[in-house]
C-alpha cells in the first residue's frame, strides 16, 4: 500500500506509514464498483420496506403460530410480552428443530416453549452489508427490526435477494 504522502511503499492492510507514521486506513476501505454493491455498503435495512411484524404473545399455542404463518405466508413470527416487547422469535426452523417429531401434543402447548428467546435483531438504520453479514454468521433467514425494543418489521433473506434482482434488472 503506497502512501499518499512520502510514497513509501507499505504492507498492505497497513494502519499507517512505517516511515512517515501518515494515516492509511482510508486507503484500506472497500469502495463499491456497481449499484449492487454500492446499495448493499450504503442503503439502511429500512430500503426493503419491512413488511409490518405479525406478533403473538408467549401464551399462544403453537397451533395458533402454525395457522397464523401458513394464513399469512411467513416463515417467522415475532413473540412480544404483554407491554409489546420482543422476547422471542418463532421460525420454521423452530417448528421443524423444536417441535416436528419430537413433541406429539404440541399443537396446545405455548410458543413460550419452542422459541427462540432473545433473538438477534437489527435497527432499520442498519446497512444492507451488515444485515446480511448477521444473518450469514447467526444461520438466520428473519430478522427483526427493533426501535426502542419495539419490533417495526421483519426482513428474511428473500427481501434481500429480492431488491438485488430489482437493482441488477435496472
Amino acid at each position: 500500500m503506497i502512501c499518499p504522502t512520502c510514497l513509501h511503499d507499505n504492507v498492505p492492510g497497513a494502519e499507517e506509514c512505517s516511515n512517515c507514521s501518515g494515516d492509511l486506513t482510508q486507503l484500506d476501505r472497500p469502495t463499491a464498483s456497481n449499484k449492487v454493491e454500492r446499495s448493499l455498503m450504503e442503503d439502511p435495512v429500512a430500503v426493503l420496506q419491512p413488511r409490518q411484524p405479525l406478533t403473538l404473545q408467549p401464551i399462544a399455542t403453537v397451533a395458533e403460530a402454525m395457522r397464523t404463518m401458513l394464513a399469512q405466508d411467513v416463515g417467522a413470527l415475532l413473540v412480544v410480552d404483554g407491554t409489546g416487547k420482543l422476547v422471542g422469535i418463532f421460525s420454521e426452523r423452530d417448528l421443524l428443530t423444536k417441535v416436528a417429531g419430537i413433541h406429539s401434543d404440541y399443537a396446545d402447548r405455548p410458543l413460550a416453549d419452542f422459541m427462540t428467546a432473545e433473538p438477534e435483531t437489527l435497527n432499520p438504520e442498519d446497512t444492507l452489508a451488515f444485515a446480511l453479514h448477521k444473518m450469514d454468521v447467526g444461520g438466520y433467514r428473519h430478522m427483526p427490526l427493533l426501535q426502542e425494543g419495539r419490533p417495526t418489521g421483519v426482513i428474511s433473506v428473500r427481501d434481500i435477494m429480492r431488491h438485488i434482482t430489482r437493482l441488477c434488472r435496472e
